[in-house]
């Protein structure tokens, strides 16, 4: 028996979720689907982040095993040519076999993007959130300074979250803009359900002029959800990928 890691990319627009689920597709249960159709046996994969309905990603990474002959880095040709074309594997390899991407300390990076012009784009409506209002990035780039380090992320946290601790590490994170598309790119190791959607609610209102950049340390130490800002659409988020961590 092998372990076999996969890069994942997809467009969420479409699915549930990462994870199985009942009420609709989803990523998991389509490579599911493919492998057990490609293997002959059932198969079970285990992803290192379960990304919500809508969410996007590019470098998702995900496990299985089997006792297949088929070479490890062949995988990746196979799954592409029965998945559907909004899922898509980047990469196939073997991987040790007590490696598991959920319990692996690793760094994950999310970029959120905003459309910020008068008008919408419908090639974009897809893979940004469309906002109107005007966006001063130099506010917004100040509030994210306080999101850096390690932090209670309590006020960041979406209900119905089932965590040991809300206690988080950002590593790094950065507010750009491009014309009319403002990225915000976020790193760490590990995310609370919904902590970045609601980091983009939140810096959000302080680039409209709501709060002033300041507000982000306030909003970090009430630790209590209904002191930041909305949940921001899960349009504008994508995972860009995840680096494992030597132990």
């Amino acid at each position: 028996m092998k372990r076999i890691g996969l890069t994942v990319a997809y467009d969420g627009s479409n699915y549930c979720g990462w994870q199985i689920q009942d009420n609709g597709r989803t990523i998991q249960g389509e490579l599911n689907r493919c492998l057990e159709e490609l293997l002959g046996h059932p198969v079970q994969t285990a992803g290192a982040s379960r990304t919500d309905a809508g969410v996007h990603a590019l470098g998702n990474v995900a496990v299985f095993d089997t006792d297949s002959r088929i070479p490890a880095e062949k995988f990746s040709y196979a799954l592409n040519q029965r998945l559907p074309e909004d899922i898509r594997i980047q990469a196939s390899q073997e991987v040790e076999p007590d490696f598991h991407p959920r319990f692996c300390e690793s760094e994950k990076t999310y970029e959120y993007r905003i459309l910020n012009r008068r008008f919408p784009l419908p090639t974009q409506r897809l893979y940004s959130y469309f906002y109107h209002y005007p966006l001063d990035v130099e506010r917004m780039r100040e509030a994210s300074s306080y999101f850096i380090g390690r932090h209670d992320f309590a006020s960041f946290c979406g209900a119905g979250a089932q965590v040991k601790t809300t206690v988080r590490l950002v590593t790094g994170i950065s507010v750009q803009r491009n014309d009319s598309m403002v990225c915000i790119q976020v790193s760490g190791r590990g995310f609370l359900y919904h902590m970045v959607r609601i980091l983009a609610g939140t810096l959000l209102e302080i680039g409209n002029g709501v709060y002033p950049p300041e507000h982000m340390r306030e909003v970090l130490e009430a630790g209590d959800r209904s002191a930041a800002g909305p949940t921001a659409p899960a349009c504008g988020l994508t995972l860009l990928g995840i680096e494992f961590l030597e132990n």
